[in-house]
């Protein structure tokens, strides 16, 4: 193992944080009410008794950011993870489907599945996984017949107090990052410059989304709003789930 120096790691969050600024706000100046409106469920929001249009509108656009914004930063992570590795033991993206990271440490293949958190799925996307880590350990173990292959379910915040799973391990939080890099201070001492820019850049994306927010709120009332104000929820749901395609008619 290489001793990672905790300089190249600070260096790295603080020169490519900003394509995770980028990203969101990309995604969202490319994000389209009608495309939102088509991926949530019209049915919770009228059990919630929503009966404003910015209500609506807020509460499908926050969901919708919401969850982009976990995969684009899982995805900034995957490559933290990945480059850490790198320094310390050598590890690279895997080439195996369904196994983003590989590595050799103490005479042991390390195949890594990496996740943000660790409450991440259900017990068939669990399956899947377990799946993937058989399917890889068979096929490294046919090239190279005398490799020990461990896999692990890597999560880059919380806990675990059980990380023997039978078939894999899983590291959450502080275990993770020293089982990645060997520095038991690593999962600390990248937080700070995680803010590097961040006010300027999260200003950014606040003014565009009143902008877009302002936008998708005009664009509700005039198509799913009756004459008197109120909410057509039956055409909203129409729109949503009816199998032939409605289109909107904003005239």
């Amino acid at each position: 193992m290489r001793v990672v120096n905790q300089n190249t790691v600070i260096e790295y969050v603080r020169e490519h944080i900003g394509a995770f600024h980028q990203q969101r706000i990309d995604c969202l100046s490319k994000l389209k009410l009608r495309d939102v409106l088509k991926r949530k469920n019209p049915y919770l929001f009228r059990v919630k008794s929503l009966n404003l249009a910015h209500e609506v509108v807020k509460g499908i656009t926050d969901a919708h950011i919401s969850s982009n914004e976990e995969t684009i930063f899982g995805n900034w992570l995957e490559g933290l993870v990945i480059f850490v590795n790198e320094k310390a033991y050598g590890g690279k993206k895997s080439g195996i489907n369904g196994i983003d990271l590989e590595f050799d440490k103490d005479l042991i293949r390390y195949i890594v599945s990496i996740k943000s958190g660790p409450n991440w799925g259900n017990s068939s996307q669990i399956r899947k996984m377990v799946t993937s880590f058989n399917t890889a350990k068979k096929t490294l173990r046919t090239s190279q017949s005398r490799v020990n292959v461990i896999a692990v379910n890597g999560c880059c915040y919380g806990k675990d107090k059980n990380p023997d799973k039978g078939e894999y391990f899983k590291y959450c939080g502080q275990e993770f990052w020293e089982f990645i890099s060997g520095d038991s201070e690593l999962y600390c001492n990248i937080i700070e410059p995680l803010g590097n820019n961040a006010k300027k850049r999260n200003e950014e994306f606040q003014k565009l989304y009143d902008q877009r927010f302002n936008c998708f709120v005009a664009e509700f009332v005039k198509v799913f709003c009756k004459s008197n104000g109120e909410i057509d929820w039956e055409k909203f749901v129409k729109y949503n789930s009816e199998k032939e395609n409605v289109r909107l008619n904003q005239s």
